[in-house]
């Protein structure tokens, strides 16, 4: 499925539009918790979590909280105004375990099999190759991690097919909102 903004294909969105869904999400996340989130997704002290797509940082500041000193969360995105609000939000907040990282698209500079859990929230639907994404998550992802990734603006069935093509994630797990899966190594 293509991501077709103002009828150009995109893998990365325009500023401005970066800028409104920013907007519009601080007022949704101001009514939503995400803890109850995080917490489904089995997050606790001493985990090492990757927030894939992050792009406005609402889960930031709670994943840092819920996974301590001890754990460390990256937050991994292709937008620059992303990363320039992860800084802000880790200097405000002093998260001194969150670490922000520009991805190109595929490749994150996040060591090999070092992620406890990925979720990967509202965004699958805007990644071009999702071969070469699902496999550099499952790269950094440990043996016994997860992924909780959100089909994104598609078909369920097209986001199983893309996961599932990829041959490097099997689904344990579905619910109304994400698929759990676990890395095939």
């Amino acid at each position: 499925m293509k991501n077709i903004i103002l009828g150009t294909e995109v893998e990365r969105m325009p500023d401005p539009v970066f800028r409104f869904m920013k907007f519009l999400f601080h007022i949704f996340y101001f009514f939503k918790s995400v803890r109850k989130d995080l917490e489904a997704y089995g997050l606790k002290k001493g985990d090492v979590a990757a927030d894939w797509g992050f792009g406005t940082g609402a889960y930031l500041k709670e994943a840092s909280v819920m996974v301590g000193p001890e754990g460390k969360v990256y937050a991994v995105d292709v937008h620059e105004m992303a990363i320039e609000t992860a800084n802000r939000i880790v200097s405000r907040n002093e998260l001194s375990n969150v670490i922000p990282v520009l991805s190109d698209g595929i490749k994150a500079d996040i060591p090999d099999n070092s992620i406890d859990i990925v979720f990967a929230l509202d965004m699958f639907h805007m990644v071009k190759n999702t071969d070469l994404f699902l496999k550099e998550i499952c790269r950094v992802t440990r043996n016994v991690g997860f992924l909780f990734i959100e089909d994104g603006h598609q078909p369920r069935i097209t986001a199983r097919g893309k996961i599932l093509k990829s041959g490097c994630w099997k689904i344990i797990a579905e619910q109304k909102r994400y698929m759990k899966c676990s890395p095939v190594k």
